[in-house]
């Protein structure tokens, strides 16, 4: 049977949904207490379970979406989304999880990994938070805009990784959300942070739709900006000369700017090229790998230019990433790599310079930008920073194996966040699904790295 008629197979119906948030303690759970809860998982390894030990698999030992509760809220329809949005607060008191394939891959015990049940397991376990699945691969992305603004209502949103290639689209063969889709989604998550949003977590291919979605971003921006010949209010035209000024540095860099590996393969040149923000990292890593600092690169050897280098610097020196501090504090962090694709280090240090640039350009004349049809940029990051890395033997095998995107609010200077990461915190040292081992306990989920990193993540994303 494939996974997709098992997927039906599993569904029930919304007339079996909760409408109440919470499972552990029903109707008990909102924002105050799930955070509570989350603090609590993090301040210590050694500390009781301070919810029910009630079982999160069903009667029937089965643990998989739309077979029971709490894996109930999937959006099979669009019937089903419209059923959630009658009742919004599913979605303001829940974490979106988004499946842009079936499995985010196959283990050496040769089972699929759908590691999406792993999310809503450690929620529900750890704070009680309940789970909507959005399945892409099987519904599509239904209503882009509705979906946004229901997700990004809720506690945080994460982008599960996959078997496709965001370079290749030949790999996407699911009717129902070809690539292109994808991208929308993804450049409207990441422009869709606010201060009443929801932090996105963007997981291993959802990690390299991001990195591929901040190029295109910065390239639609640049175009847009070279395309305009006059603003409305600005009366001497200083903003669209500031703007175009950086604009045209951005274009010249992205135009010519190579992107190597550290054994001299040129992957690519330019930032039109398909393989810019991801290729085909030199070793394929599977299993589990120890969290390095990021170093940055040097410019000379690799022909990077010097000012993306220092305007990352830059980032790091007055950014928190939160996984760089839990990798400056905390014991070694041990967590699960599953991918073969990555993204490139060059594309980042690119991105996170041409962020810097339009932000500081749109400054002094955000007034005028607010009012025009540029003031979509206003809601671009601010920066990205590469937090961290993983060796084999010694060797750098990912250089940017996580991300920090942050969003700098204009007239408060506040900072919000989302996070990316090339590895998979949700999963546990087997790679396996929960559901196809025996559940794991509070205790076990608190003493694992990648799941504290994981919860830290929710923990701070919510504050924002």
């Amino acid at each position: 049977m494939s996974i997709g008629s098992k997927f039906q197979n599993h569904q029930i119906k919304t007339t079996d949904w909760r409408l109440y948030s919470g499972f552990l303690h029903e109707g008990r759970s909102d924002f105050e207490s799930v955070h509570i809860l989350l603090g609590r998982f993090l301040a210590d390894r050694t500390s009781p379970n301070p919810l029910a030990e009630k079982p999160l698999f069903a009667a029937d030992g089965i643990f998989e979406w739309g077979h029971a509760q709490p894996l109930e809220k999937v959006i099979n329809s669009r019937k089903d989304f419209e059923f959630l949005l009658l009742h919004p607060n599913l979605f303001r008191k829940s974490i979106t999880i988004i499946e842009p394939w079936h499995q985010v891959g196959i283990n050496a015990l040769g089972e699929e990994v759908r590691a999406s049940k792993n999310v809503a397991y450690i929620a529900q376990k750890v704070a009680d938070m309940d789970s909507v699945l959005l399945p892409v691969w099987s519904t599509g992305v239904l209503d882009l805009d509705l979906v946004l603004a229901a997700i990004t209502s809720g506690y945080a949103v994460v982008v599960e990784g996959g078997d496709p290639s965001v370079y290749d689209p030949s790999g996407w063969i699911y009717p129902a959300c070809p690539r292109e889709d994808m991208f929308a989604l993804a450049e409207k998550l990441l422009i869709s942070r606010s201060p009443t949003s929801a932090p996105a977590i963007f997981i291993c291919l959802g990690h390299q739709l991001a990195a591929e979605c901040h190029i295109r971003l910065i390239r639609k921006a640049v175009e847009q900006v070279l395309s305009m010949k006059t603003l409305e209010r600005d009366h001497d035209g200083k903003a669209l000369k500031s703007l175009q000024a950086v604009c045209l540095r951005i274009e010249a860099m992205g135009n010519t700017l190579q992107v190597k590996k550290r054994d001299g393969r040129l992957v690519a040149s330019g930032w039109n090229d398909a393989h810019f923000a991801v290729a085909l990292n030199e070793t394929k890593e599977v299993g589990a790998r120890v969290l390095l600092p990021y170093q940055s690169p040097d410019g000379d050897v690799l022909s990077i230019p010097w000012e993306i280098i220092y305007a990352h610097d830059i980032t790091a020196d007055t950014h928190e990433g939160v996984i760089d501090t839990t990798i400056q504090y905390e014991r070694e962090v041990s967590i699960s790599m599953f991918h073969s694709d990555e993204v490139n280090e060059e594309a980042i240090l690119f991105a996170n310079w041409a962020y810097r640039s339009i932000h500081d350009a749109i400054v002094p004349y955000r007034q005028i930008i607010a009012g025009s049809p540029l003031s979509w940029l206003i809601q671009l990051p601010d920066s990205v920073e590469i937090l961290c890395s993983t060796a084999v033997n010694g060797e750098i095998v990912t250089e940017c194996s996580a991300t920090c995107i942050n969003y700098k609010d204009f007239e408060t200077k506040k900072i919000r966040r989302s996070f990316t990461c090339q590895f998979h915190p949700e999963l546990l040292s087997d790679l396996r699904a929960i559901s196809n081992s025996e559940a794991p306990s509070y205790s076990t989920l608190k003493n694992d790295d990648g799941v504290r990193l994981f919860v830290r993540l929710l923990y701070a994303g919510m504050q924002e």
